[in-house]
């Protein structure tokens, strides 16, 4: 189950530099360029991260050798910057860290030399890739290769065929040379990976003379290439585009003035100003001013939550209209965004199953098609009497259709989209696994207290015997209380219109234990509490009755009862409850709407309470008075049978989170049931629940119909074989078509509606 970096990961990534590496397309080259890194001297735990376009590798390690290595495959190395632990410290958000470089140069106290092996990595003003200036000389080279090959059907009739295959061979030297160069290095090597496949392809039918379709395979080849580069940076930038989120720089109040420092230099305590318009630099608290502040790149929100003096703020959110003085409480790298930004960038390059498998599939389904191609070439000819040349040209077309790229790209660009659309939404995915979970589970369990309701008590329901002293007296006696019932009962006097400064001033005030309040108002001694005060009191029989029935009433509805009463007479009575979020009901119906068949409420309330909110929420099964130990065995009970999701916002429910087949949190639920869980929403709400789930069911079904799509294609044209059929054409026209149909179907995660949320309002 993915948590935050335990301390012996850290250390681990302590070692390692993390360098972004560009120029990568393709899933299985960045395999077989990891394994070839990791033989190198202490290139043991290296790992290229092909999803977000990472090495993880030892500053021990020869760099020119690597560089080496991945130059060999078209890919090349951006320098690191910032923090070698991975952590996404202020600025050094993918290679954009021209603020930073500015203010400090590159002097760094932490000892983070910006310096590869060979001294060569001062590009801190120029942190951007390089990779579209790459991608328009690819165009061009290859547009020119295209307007080449269709000039030979032109001048076919009039030019010598000496000039028509120099014209062909400057085709495909144009579209293909990088191919061709890797595919011959790999030949001598004998290793076979899709470079090998296409370049015997193309030398086998220069050989045998068919020059036009030599230069299309190199051509189509090449626009292969391009489009699955173009389908996974597409993905990556998406990620990038929500990572950018992160502020760069803070206005620091010192006893000398106003000073912008880099936020990584913030510490606790520390006193920033943010004005109209910025970011706010780390989570903290507003020790001055009055805003509203949009939390989207926090929970998703798009409407600005206003805030004033005491309340919590978002490292990353933006300050809408107000100055704010604020009282820095995380350092950056502990803040909400800049935690979220980590996991999410790892959570691209967490290996699901299914990727697990198709990696492992195609390490040997590319020797696999060598060996069947040579035995189409050989075969025939030598045990059936057919010509040599037909079959020759078989088994190129073999070769060309075995590509593996298309498979290899079925499950990344899907993931990525969907766990970017997710997080875009404020629902954090840590990592590709549990985005695949999300789309299989059939139950969901749910906490109670803080999930389904609100976690505060509020005033559900009352009787009133007296109206005229009902609410301000027992608001009076509650007004100095912090116990959560008295905070209901104040507002509950101030939703009747009763302000605080109107309340009369209580006198000898006492706390009855096990009972509640005692007090004298205006000359009038008060209770207010359990239903025991009637013991203290003298009431006529028949209303005595009368407050009883009522008090049986509210109690058997599940609702803790405050009764408030003089010496003589019982002012009314309150029955109050955890109240129930008000998108609960529409998040449960949607759920079971969209295929959730079983949902169960978890609490560890009587069970009174917990029927009372099980029936208003609409959950199909529901257990009441749970110790955190018998949630866990009852999440067990239930994995037994269904794919459950556990979601939860306290300390205790962070057992049951694990136990489940998927942990989902609340996010500002406690910060042990955040890092406890698999996926977190950013929101105190359900609402982003029933989207989420939906993402992730069409990114299951996306990745099953890329996998359908690319061996069924693969397949057809294999079979064509048989009689004879299969031409180069066909072969590369397949191959490209899976591509750019898998690239695509992965894109439309990213491009799909999101329903609006179902949002509490209170």
């Amino acid at each position: 189950m993915s948590k935050f970096p335990a301390a012996s990961d850290k250390d681990q990534a302590v070692s390692q530099v993390e360098y972004r590496i560009q120029g990568l397309s393709c899933a299985n080259c960045a395999r077989e360029m990891q394994e070839e890194i990791q033989k190198l001297e202490h290139g043991q735990t290296a790992s290229i991260l092909y999803n977000s376009g990472r090495l993880l590798i030892s500053p021990k390690v020869d760099l020119t050798r690597v560089k080496g290595i991945l130059k060999r495959d078209g890919a090349t190395l951006i320098p690191p910057q910032g923090r070698r632990d991975g952590r996404i410290s202020g600025g050094d958000i993918h290679g954009h860290q021209h603020e930073q470089s500015h203010v400090h140069g590159h002097e760094h106290g932490d000892g983070h030399s910006h310096l590869d092996s060979r001294g060569e990595e001062h590009s801190h003003g120029h942190g951007h890739s390089h990779e579209h200036g790459d991608n328009r000389l690819g165009k061009w080279l290859l547009g020119i290769a295209a307007a080449l090959y269709i000039a030979t059907f032109i001048f076919d009739s009039i030019m010598p065929g000496s000039v028509l295959i120099i014209m062909y061979l400057s085709s495909i030297a144009l579209s293909g040379y990088s191919t061709f160069v890797r595919g011959l290095r790999n030949l001598t090597r004998l290793k076979f990976n899709m470079d090998t496949l296409m370049t015997v392809a193309m030398v086998g039918a220069v050989l045998i003379g068919e020059w036009k379709e030599a230069t299309l395979v190199a051509i189509l080849f090449g626009l292969n290439e391009l489009l699955e580069g173009y389908g996974m940076n597409r993905a990556r930038k998406s990620m990038e585009a929500l990572l950018s989120a992160a502020p760069k720089q803070a206005v620091l109040l010192t006893g000398d003035g106003e000073l912008t420092v880099p936020i990584a230099s913030l510490n606790i305590g520390d006193m920033v100003l943010v004005r109209a318009g910025e970011k706010i630099p780390s989570d903290g608290t507003i020790i001055e001013g009055h805003s509203a502040v949009n939390e989207a790149a926090i929970t998703g929100e798009s409407i600005p939550v206003p805030k004033e003096p005491g309340h919590g703020v978002f490292g990353g959110s933006v300050n809408t209209d107000g100055l704010l003085k604020i009282r820095i409480d995380k350092a950056y790298e502990d803040s909400s965004l800049a935690r979220i930004m980590h996991l999410v960038q790892e959570a691209q390059d967490t290996k699901t199953p299914t990727e697990l498998f198709i990696d492992k599939f195609a390490k040997y389904y590319t020797p696999a098609i060598m060996i069947i191609a040579a035995l189409v070439v050989l075969i025939p000819p030598l045990l059936l009497g057919q010509p040599w040349m037909k079959w020759v040209y078989e088994g190129l077309a073999i070769l060309i259709v075995g590509c593996p790229c298309a498979l290899v790209l079925s499950s990344p660009i899907a993931l990525v989209s969907g766990m970017t659309r997710c997080a875009r939404n404020g629902v954090l995915v840590k990592g590709g696994v549990h985005l695949e979970q999300l789309g299989k589970i059939n139950a969901v369990a749910f906490d109670k207290t803080g999930t389904l309701t609100l976690g505060q008590p509020s005033v559900m329901k009352e009787f009133v015997y007296d109206a005229d002293r009902f609410h301000s007296i027992s608001a009076a006696m509650e007004a100095g209380s912090l116990h959560p019932l008295a905070k209901a009962i104040v507002r509950q006097a101030e939703a009747q219109g009763i302000s605080s400064t109107a309340l009369p001033e209580p006198t000898e005030l006492v706390t009855l234990p096990g009972i509640g309040l005692s007090a004298e108002i205006e000359g009038v001694r008060y209770w207010a509490g359990s239903e025991e005060i009637l013991g203290k009191i003298s009431l006529e029989e028949h209303l005595r009755q009368q407050v009883l029935n009522d008090l049986h009433h509210l109690k058997a509805a599940g609702f803790t009862v405050v009764l408030v009463a003089d010496h003589s007479s019982v002012l009314g009575l309150y029955g109050l409850a955890d109240e129930l979020r008000p998108e609960s009901p529409d998040v449960i119906a949607e759920l079971h709407r969209n295929g959730i068949a079983h949902t169960v409420m978890l609490t560890g309330d009587h069970a009174e309470s917990a029927k009372a909110i099980a029936s208003q929420v609409g959950v199909t099964d529901w257990a009441a008075g749970l110790l955190p130990e018998q949630k866990v065995e009852r999440v067990r009970e239930l994995s037994g049978s269904w794919n459950v999701a556990m979601v939860g916002d306290g300390i205790n429910d962070a057992p049951a989170l694990a136990a489940s087949s998927l942990g989902i949190a609340m996010g500002k639920g406690t910060d042990t049931a955040v890092e406890t869980a698999d996926i977190v929403l950013m929101q105190d709400h359900l609402g982003k629940l029933p989207g989420a789930i939906k993402i992730a069911r069409q990114v299951s079904r996306v990745i099953v119909w890329n996998i359908g799509i690319s061996l069924t294609l693969k397949l057809i044209a294999l079979l064509l074989t048989i009689p004879g059929w299969l031409t180069l054409w066909i072969a590369v026209m397949s191959d490209m078509g899976a591509t750019i149909v898998v690239t695509l179907l992965g894109l439309t995660v990213l491009l799909g509606r999101d329903t609006p949320a179902y949002r509490s309002t209170s």
